[in-house]
């Protein structure tokens, strides 16, 4: 076979295309019924901020919410099926799946039926986060290399950075920070869901290097097993794909704190499982930039009175400086893929 002959692993490759049009087969094939479903138990739909948009209050209103179930549960079954659970790191991407996932429901759910925009507050999904975090954290850095465990890549310098106890912290920031930041992006149709199709392909890529023998060609920490993680990221990426069916303008569904928290989270787990966190940075920038720009709108208002931005997070800025909605969408998802190609340059040696 000619991905033979250039030293590729034949099964991974198939197996996460498997995965990918699985769990896109089954979200176009039931999302329909779920959007049917959701529809049925929330009559008002997700709750539209007040202090967002106005012209949200007309457009979005009564669209129902918790989508993101439809992400999880179409990615866990291709997962279930194509990828090796007995794995470290694959059952614990379905472990913060899950945990996330049940955090961002129970905060959909106190929305919808209470009919408000504000659920659990910041500091008990902030704990619930930081909890779960920890605790996966753990585990990576037990189930990593001793050589790599307590250090931190630096790419396109092919260097370690050796923090000591301190990474399990570094971690813990990183998975909650992109869950965050991924809950975030979520307030424009297509957003989130479109840059996590380009985000979990870039990462479905550096899995696959990271965790076979290729990783000592590009000078990469060589992480045993974690290749299983580009079967996870694949399903991801398929079950957006399929989502976007639905949730592309003007969307039918929204993902909710159900699938944005849990994606975030997954993604930042991903990150760490590969020693990539900087990457993720990179090829995640527009998420990146969605939280540096709540927190400046938060400590400036806090400092004058006055705003930085005329709306946070930024998306919600462009949208009151004139841009449609979909201009909004289609320019950060451009962003998005440049970023990632960025971030894939790291592969090449100057």
């Amino acid at each position: 076979m000619l991905i033979s002959r250039f030293g590729l692993d034949a099964d991974i490759i198939l197996r996460a295309f498997m995965a990918l049009l699985t769990a896109l087969g089954l979200s176009l094939l039931f999302g329909s019924g779920v959007i049917a479903l959701l529809r049925k138990h929330q009559h008002h739909g997700q709750p539209i901020r007040t202090d967002g948009p106005q012209s949200h209050l007309k457009t979005k209103q009564g669209t129902p919410t918790m989508g993101g179930l439809m992400i999880l549960g179409t990615s866990m079954i291709a997962i279930a099926l194509f990828a090796n659970i007995s794995y470290h790191f694959v059952w614990v991407s379905l472990l913060v799946m899950f945990i996330y996932g049940l955090t961002g429901f129970i905060d959909d759910y106190i929305k919808v039926t209470k009919e408000t925009p504000n659920a659990l507050t910041a500091k008990a999904k902030l704990f619930l986060q930081f909890m779960t975090a920890v605790v996966v954290a753990t585990i990576i850095t037990a189930a990593t290399p001793q050589a790599y465990s307590n250090s931190v890549y630096i790419p396109y310098f092919r260097a370690a950075l050796y923090v000591s106890w301190l990474y399990i912290p570094f971690a813990v920031v990183v998975i909650s920070g992109a869950s965050n930041g991924v809950n975030l992006s979520d307030g424009l149709d297509g957003l989130a869901s479109g840059l996590l199709v380009i985000a979990f392909t870039f990462f479905a890529i550096m899995a696959y290097i990271v965790g076979t023998p290729l990783a000592k060609g590009f000078a990469l920490p060589y992480i045993p097993r974690s290749a299983e993680m580009a079967v996870v990221c694949a399903a991801v990426v398929g079950a957006c794909l399929g989502f976007l069916r639905f949730n592309a303008p003007k969307a039918k569904v929204f993902m909710g704190d159900t699938g944005s928290l849990a994606l975030g989270a997954l993604l930042g787990t991903v990150a760490v499982i590969l020693k990539q966190e900087i990457l993720l940075a990179i090829a995640g920038v527009v998420f990146v930039l969605e939280t540096v720009s709540v927190m400046i709108q938060v400590i400036y208002y806090r400092k004058t009175g006055k705003r930085f931005f005329k709306m946070a997070p930024i998306h919600h800025h462009f949208e009151q400086c004139g841009w449609s909605e979909q201009k909004v969408v289609l320019r950060f998802w451009l962003v998005g893929f440049i970023a990632a190609f960025v971030a894939m340059l790291s592969l090449i040696k100057f």
